[in-house]
């Protein structure tokens, strides 16, 4: 499995275990087995490469003082062997709640002396421990409960080289329990697509410095924050460059932070975390005995944060603080500010903030205003982002990110509305990665687009009293239709409408003659009423289409010998990046097309291709590429096997390049069992219940009943008479073999060789019922009768029944073929289906695109002719005409003296010729 199958599945079988458990709850405990997992794998691990075999482990004790010692001053704690989590999964049925207990009892008194192990692990599992008793109201159920979890996640990979799967897994299950949760408990969990762009801004902004401090005075689950780690490492040669400092005021949620940093291998001297309220008491370095007398400030490359909305807050006796000091205290019942100066204080001169914050903070008056005021005349605010409203977990109202520096190279804000720009995901809004690279690009190159951002000079934002809503400055609304008189009486285009074909018109300037012709001065019209061929005639176009074909075709063949060709050496994630650059520089070239959708394109296909490396690279290219393994899946909680699959190639992929003509075979099978279906179904539509005839139907009248269907056609032949039935019968009440033969003899009408006969030449009893069968079969009832519908369901049933079996033996050997072709394949095959399932779709897409391209244009350049294609007097004669028809259909009514009065005076006021 991949990560994300593996992901997946852990996820439905632990909201499964949960039953009727708050998922906020139910995550501290599956989050917490985990990360004891992955300390227990992690001391495993360390032990192997300081040579120890497993007997040798097995035997250290606490009591073995000078091993425990160097274990812990090494990795920072000790678990005794009989507490790894190995060994509960080795003790089988023998292991209980009562193990788990006395094995997080232990690790807090087995934390290494020194101070900064003892921070980052003291307390850890202090929310698992204490909410152990909450699994079951006896040791029995509690026992149930822990040993399901337990065999849950044992097979999560937790080795050094497994990280980003630990990491991945780690992160999924956060972000589903976040969804989970609602607006009691979501708010621990910042959405990773918003914490990406976030993070692609900020990483940018210091991609060029040795090492990076990022804070987040509001840290949650630490997702957030790792994002921006991961993010800025992309640009470094060597790891472990990034100090982490976090402050959160939940305990359970510190403690998640704290596991998911140590989890993405941080070093427990880059983790600096506290449990607190960032707001009363300022972080990070102060001791808990003497926080006044040790208080010292630290100043940080980078914040992030996204602190709960709107929160209270106790602002009295702190108007001296150093924090708001100069820009002032935010309201009591609006913290919003007071999180941003916050963090705006611990930022270095060079350094960068992003604040995620409602939307209220841009335009709220009163304090709020007055602080704005502030940070747009100390030059603080970089940037204002709208984001979708219900992209966050807790909330549904319209969110900002706001990026802040303490030093800025102008004095102009960016503002960017990017609240169009996602997909809907269930009952949430989620930002697409073409979302997010647009955002990002906007943000990091400052650019001015057209109804989406706009670089506000400092007079802009007084003039607007410095509010910063952003409809004030980006208008991102559809722009009304206009209408031009002229065009509307005489007909016509006017030109001025012809704006919106600028920019084709000025990649292919013989576009225009190819489309229009001119009237006058002002006015056009299409050369022809068929557009479409218009737009395939158009040398312009063709032309358009092969530039934009060589262009890709270099693309794809880059894509080929990049992922590959190289496929057991590439490195996926810088790959990635020198992809996107490559995909970009091609639409340097390409005007008209939006790049962001090739984009699109390129990253939904990207998550199998990284997939797949990992897969290839943990073993080798022939060997994955031709491995086949169980498909598994979830059912009511439980694993099952369904079939088997490719490891990295799929079934339907060499189905349909390699065995199509033994798919076409099953798909004709299947086809035809879909028109027999549907036949059935326009048969059953057609019975009247008044009459009786849905007593041939099951229970829900959706599906004909066979025995009944059977009982039901031949009471209709009861009033059939067929010669041949009535020969049957006599020949049925023989008894005589010799008598039944001289029978035969007599009666060639029947066809008796059709028959099954018996051993001395006379029909069986089965014979004589299927050749009666056929009988019915080929008698025809007079057409739409009651009798007719029942023969014809009765013939596609046993036609649907054959064709089911059929297709069953025809899947099976294409089954059995197509793994046998996988094991098989050649090298070269094994390119060619690489190829396939990684470039085709890319190409496929962008290639699309340039036809989605003219297919608008089409689409518009109809909808303009079409606006204008009846002129006034076109239509008034059509009224005209319909007036007259009307008059003339009046002609024919008749009625009393004075309803005929009435008619002529409407006619009148139509204007037609009155018959008196």
């Amino acid at each position: 499995m991949n990560k994300q199958e593996l992901a997946s599945r852990i996820w439905m079988i632990a909201d499964d275990l949960r039953g009727s458990m708050e998922a906020s709850e139910y995550k501290d405990y599956i989050l917490g087995f985990i990360f004891y997992k992955f300390l227990s794998d992690n001391e495993y691990d360390f032990l192997i490469k300081e040579g120890y075999e497993d007997e040798d482990i097995k035997n250290i004790t606490e009591e073995s003082t000078e091993e425990v010692d160097y274990i812990r001053d090494e990795i920072g704690y000790f678990i005794a062997p009989n507490d790894l989590f190995q060994n509960w999964t080795a003790l089988g049925s023998r292991f209980t709640v009562d193990d788990v207990m006395t094995a997080l009892s232990a690790f807090q008194r087995n934390i290494s002396s020194n101070p900064q192990h003892r921070k980052v692990f003291g307390g850890i599992f202090r929310t698992l421990e204490t909410g152990l008793s909450n699994l079951g109201s006896t040791t029995k159920q509690r026992t149930k409960q822990v040993r399901s979890l337990v065999e849950l996640i044992q097979d999560i990979p937790t080795q050094n080289d497994k990280y980003d799967v630990l990491g991945y897994i780690y992160e999924y299950l956060i972000s589903r329990f976040a969804a989970g949760a609602g607006k009691s408990a979501g708010e621990f969990y910042t959405p990773h697509e918003v914490s990406q762009f976030m993070s692609n801004v900020v990483s940018d902004h210091v991609k060029d410095r040795e090492t990076l401090e990022v804070y987040d005075p509001t840290s949650g689950s630490g997702s957030l924050l790792l994002t921006i780690g991961q993010a800025y490492e992309l640009h470094q040669e060597s790891d472990n460059n990034v100090k982490y400092y976090a402050q959160e005021y939940v305990s359970s949620t510190e403690i998640l932070t704290r596991m998911n940093l140590i989890m993405r291998d941080v070093l427990p001297s880059n983790i600096i975390t506290r449990n607190g309220d960032s707001l009363e008491d300022d972080f990070p370095y102060f001791d808990d005995s003497d926080p006044e007398g040790t208080y010292t400030p630290v100043f940080v490359d980078a914040v992030v944060s996204n602190p709960p909305y709107s929160q209270k807050w106790d602002w009295e006796g702190k108007e001296h603080d150093p924090r708001f000091a100069g820009y002032g205290l935010a309201p009591k019942s609006k913290a919003d500010y007071a999180f941003l100066l916050h963090g705006l204080y611990h930022l270095r001169p060079d350094g960068i903030m992003t604040i995620v914050l409602p939307h209220g903070v841009l335009f709220r008056g009163g304090e709020e205003g007055r602080i704005r005021e502030q940070l747009i005349e100390r030059n603080n605010i970089d940037a204002v982002i709208g984001l979708p409203e219900n992209i966050f977990f807790g909330t549904g109202i319209p969110t900002t990110v706001l990026i802040l520096k303490k030093e800025k190279d102008d004095t102009e804000v960016l503002f960017v509305d990017a609240s169009k720009g996602f997909e809907k995901d269930g009952n949430k809004n989620r930002l697409r990665a073409s979302d997010i690279k647009r955002i990002s690009d906007t943000v990091i190159d400052r650019k001015e687009v057209v109804n989406y951002s706009y670089l506000a000079s400092l007079e802009d934002i007084r003039k607007n009293e410095y509010n910063l809503h952003i409809p004030r400055y980006v208008d991102s609304s559809d722009e009304a239709e206009k209408w031009d008189i002229y065009a509307t009486i005489n007909g016509g285009i006017p030109k001025s409408e012809l704006n919106q074909f600028k920019e084709a018109f000025k990649v292919m300037p013989q576009l225009y003659d190819e489309l229009f012709k001119e009237l006058n001065d002002d006015y056009v019209e299409l050369k022809s009423n068929n557009v479409h061929e218009l737009i395939v005639e158009s040398d312009s176009i063709k032309s358009f289409k092969v530039k934009y074909k060589e262009v890709f075709k270099e693309f794809m063949d880059y894509l080929k010998e990049t992922l590959i060709d190289k496929v057991e050496t590439v490195h996926s994630l810088h790959t990635r990046e020198q992809v996107i650059e490559k995909l970009f520089k091609c639409y340097d070239n390409i005007p008209l097309i939006d790049r962001y959708k090739a984009y699109q394109i390129l990253d939904s296909v990207w998550e199998d291709i990284s997939n797949d490396i990992e897969v290839i690279q943990s073993s080798s290219l022939s060997e994955a590429v031709r491995s086949i393994e169980p498909n598994i899946v979830v059912k009511n909680g439980e694993e099952v096997q369904e079939g088997i699959k490719g490891r990295i190639i799929p079934f339907e992929l060499i189905q349909t390049t390699l065995l199509k003509e033994e798919t076409d075979k099953l798909n004709e099978t299947n086809n035809r069992e879909t028109e027999i279906q549907k036949e059935i179904t326009e048969i059953i539509e057609s019975l009247s219940e008044e009459d009786g005839e849905y007593n041939v139907l099951n229970k829900t009248n959706d599906k004909f009943t066979v025995q009944g269907t059977k009982d039901a056609l031949n009471l209709e032949f009861e009033e059939v008479y067929l010669p041949e039935l009535e020969t049957l019968s006599d020949f049925k009440e023989l008894s005589g073999k010799n008598e039944r033969l001289e029978f035969m003899e007599m009666h060639t009408e029947i066809e008796w060789d059709e028959m099954a006969l018996k051993k001395d030449g006379t029909p069986s009893v089965k014979g004589l019922r299927d050749y009666e069968g056929l009988l019915q079969q080929t008698y025809e009832f007079p057409e739409d009768s009651f009798g007719a519908k029942l023969s014809r369901a009765t013939a596609l049933m046993d036609e649907e029944k054959e064709i089911k079996k059929t297709g069953k033996e025809l899947e099976g050997q294409l089954n059995k073929l197509t793994e046998e072709t996988i094991k098989n394949l050649t090298d070269e095959q094994v390119k060619e289906m690489l190829h396939y399932k990684w470039v085709k779709p890319i190409s496929e897409g962008i290639y699309g695109l340039v036809d989605e391209l003219f297919k608008v244009l089409e689409t518009e350049l109809v909808a303009l002719h079409n606006k204008y294609a009846k002129t006034m007097e076109e239509i008034q004669s059509d009224i005209k005409d319909s007036n007259q028809e009307l008059v003339r259909m009046m002609d024919l009514l008749t009625g009393s003296e004075s309803d005929m009065e009435g008619i002529r005076s409407i006619q009148a006021l139509l204007g037609g010729e009155v018959n008196e």
